[in-house]
């Protein structure tokens, strides 16, 4: 398993969990560590639970099993941040996008979006309709109290339109990146109203408990650096700005597969930290991003078929870390930080 790190570019926080005062660019004894994929496929207890659960929209739209299947890897390993079970293509049919997920396609739009008319369908979104989302951080903010950051997550509109356009899952991105080209009024309409419906879910996600959001610009990597500069970045730089107009003490983290073209882009959208994915090398970012602390993650997630005994003795590794207060003081006040 490799390690990563995330630049943390902004601050200022309340809570004060190890994760929150490192996202804060305070310093703190030891870098926080979780997981991408946190819960999931490789635990038995998920597995277990999945047998009984066969549907993923079951699992991810019940707020008893959010809150279950979320909590498992708090009980087993208690990661210094625990984060909601849920997927990004969630709030999708709460504005209007229906979906369903099959076991071999994966997701799969019932209507993608091709035309004008095919905007009509959409509207503002009804939070009403994510009311498990809002049900599942409250109880996770209970559940781990002060001893760990609850962490939301999004889609990025790019990588929300890429699955709206093509209708589903692409390896090719095909008909999404013809329509830059082809049909860009098209597609800067879809993507501001993404842009909208995604900034309203995350300030949903912080009234509901959230101490930090994770932003997945997940195919973001599959456009050029200047096609992402004109394609994703403006949207996310909005997101940021209402999001930190509404929500100032919460940081964001913004994470894209295959990110080692856009660094340096990424730090421009004005996010907290910045999610190096497993290309990246940690020295590289720190040279490109500068010097900052860090929160220990993933770069690929937990993937299916890792040793739970593996997972445990990666947060045991964490944990027996310690800074030097001097190095990490010294750091500090060069500049913020790094994941």
């Amino acid at each position: 398993m490799q390690s990563t790190y995330a630049l943390y570019l902004h601050s200022s926080f309340l809570l004060d969990t190890l994760l929150v005062k490192a996202a804060r660019g305070e310093p703190v004894s030891r870098p926080p560590a979780w997981m991408m994929r946190q819960a999931g496929m490789y635990m038995s207890v998920y597995r277990k639970l999945a047998e009984k659960h066969p549907s993923f929209r079951e699992r991810s739209e019940t707020t008893d099993l959010i809150v279950e299947i979320s909590l498992q890897p708090w009980e087993a390993f208690r990661p210094d941040g625990v984060i909601i079970f849920s997927d990004i293509l969630t709030p999708l049919p709460a504005f209007g996008v229906l979906f369903d997920i099959e076991e071999v396609r994966g997701p799969v739009i019932q209507s993608p979006i091709c035309s004008e008319d095919c905007l009509k369908a959409l509207h503002p979104i009804d939070l009403e309709k994510l009311h498990f989302v809002g049900e599942s951080l409250k109880i996770l903010r209970q559940e781990v109290g002060d001893h760990a950051a609850v962490l939301g997550f999004v889609g990025a509109p790019w990588t929300i339109a890429t699955y709206i356009v093509e209708g589903g899952t692409t390896r090719t991105y095909t008909t999404v990146k013809s329509m830059c080209h082809t049909a860009p009024n098209l597609l800067r309409a879809l993507l501001s109203h993404l842009t909208k419906a995604i900034s309203e879910h995350i300030i949903y996600q912080v009234e509901s408990g959230a101490h930090c959001i994770q932003i997945f610009d997940s195919w973001g990597g599959q456009l050029p650096p200047n096609m992402w500069e004109q394609w994703s970045k403006p949207y996310i730089t909005e997101i940021v700005s209402i999001v930190q107009n509404k929500c100032p003490k919460i940081p964001l983290v913004l994470y894209i597969n295959g990110n080692g073209g856009l660094l340096e882009r990424m730090k421009g959208t004005g996010v907290d930290v910045i999610g190096l994915d497993w290309t990246v090398d940690v020295a590289d970012g720190r040279k490109r991003l500068g010097p900052r602390g860090h929160i220990l993650n993933l770069g690929h997630g937990v993937l299916v078929g890792t040793p739970e005994e593996a997972v445990a003795h990666f947060f045991e590794v964490t944990k027996s870390l310690k800074y030097e207060s001097s190095s990490q003081n010294h750091a500090m006040e060069e500049s913020k930080l790094l994941v």
